[in-house]
């Protein structure tokens, strides 16, 4: 298809570009590069930039960036707002990509030349902006996530510091006043999380139907959803699957058969999410989950590919009873839930309900 593309390789503080066109026999001719400051005036610069380089006016645009920490999204949100295709992709398929070029050396320029060949020669997945109210939510889970790991850490040295062989009493004392802190604002977090939910009433009823799901509790799903924009740009299970990095990848020649496992590339946060309520869902007695961990185990060996094979199997459960709006049928009414779910489900329909969260 002839079409122009247009490469950008962001930064902190400015973007490369590139302008290639694809041309009617397969070849790609670069048409123009530069480099703008990565803000807003910058972004005006840049259509004003790309409008004067597009000499024929008819041509479709396809615009391709690489997902750089959050540096992307406001260029991202200013050239979708302004009418312009945009495809944002993972850094590790533009580096394989750029590969296959056989590019060897590295820099913004080449970087951004590359990711505008890209788009010229394929047919990109257009990007969409997060909802706000999922913009939000993912705000308060992802601080949820680095305090959690912070206390992780802080948790850890305090540890240390019990078995050192030089008792520090300054020291601990310190350590345990900012683990205090610090579980304070989980509390508040997981607050702000159920209380936002709630002013949702279409997705407080669905994460509620989905936290009948035994391990399964409102800062996971709200994970989830926050991290997939409400499943709102998956059409099926193998893409969400393929998101957050549990697709199969196979390491296999002639009569070498090397390790099979998921692929990872995908989305971390989602992943680890799904670390606790799997070892729940393991341990359901009777549960789909449960057989399924038994059966990975019996075949492999391995626990840890159980617990896997069962973190992906409750990530396409909260994908289809999300997609359905269905509750999941636990086939037995005196299942017990977690004390998770029994101190947050009343969160989500009762204004009333005990502020004090227990996240997943």
């Amino acid at each position: 298809m002839v079409r122009y593309s247009l490469g950008i390789d962001m930064s902190y503080k400015i973007f490369h570009v590139c302008l290639s066109l694809m041309q009617a026999d397969g070849n790609v001719r670069v048409k123009g590069t530069s480099k703008f400051q990565n803000d807003k005036d910058g972004f005006v610069l840049l259509e004003s930039w790309l409008q004067k380089h597009l000499k024929q006016k008819e041509l479709p645009v396809a615009i391709v960036m690489e997902a750089t920490g959050v540096y992307y999204e406001k260029c991202a949100l200013h050239l979708y707002q302004a009418g312009y295709r945009v495809s944002v992709v993972l850094p590790n398929i533009a580096k394989k990509y750029l590969q296959s070029l056989g590019q060897k050396s590295k820099n913004d320029k080449i970087d951004a030349k590359g990711l505008s060949t890209m788009g010229a020669e394929r047919n990109l997945t257009g990007w969409e902006p997060l909802n706000d109210f999922f913009y939000i939510l993912r705000s308060y889970t992802r601080q949820h996530e680095s305090l959690q790991q912070t206390k992780t850490i802080i948790n850890n040295q305090l540890h240390a510091q019990h078995n050192k062989a030089h008792y520090n009493e300054l020291v601990e004392q310190q350590l345990g006043q900012l683990i205090e802190v610090i579980e304070g604002q989980l509390k508040e977090l997981a607050t702000a999380i159920a209380d936002h939910i709630k002013t949702n009433r279409e997705v407080s009823q669905r994460v509620k139907q989905i936290c009948g799901v035994k391990g399964i509790g409102i800062l996971t799903v709200a994970v989830i959803i926050a991290e997939t924009n409400g499943f709102a740009l998956f059409k099926n299970i193998p893409q969400l699957v393929s998101y957050a990095g549990y697709d199969v990848v196979e390491d296999q020649s002639g009569k070498r058969a090397g390790k099979t496992k998921i692929s990872k590339h995908g989305n971390g946060h989602i992943r680890r999410a799904m670390h606790m309520p799997a070892l729940h869902a393991a341990n359901w007695k009777g549960s789909v989950f449960q057989n399924l961990y038994q059966r990975v185990v019996e075949r492999t060996s391995i626990k840890m590919k159980g617990y896997v094979a069962v973190q992906k199997k409750l990530l396409v459960t909260t994908y289809t009873l999300w997609k359905k709006n269905e509750s999941f049928n636990v086939g037995n009414e005196n299942e017990k839930h977690t004390k998770e779910q029994k101190q947050m489900l009343p969160s989500l329909v009762s204004p009333k309900a005990d502020k004090k969260v227990v996240p997943a």
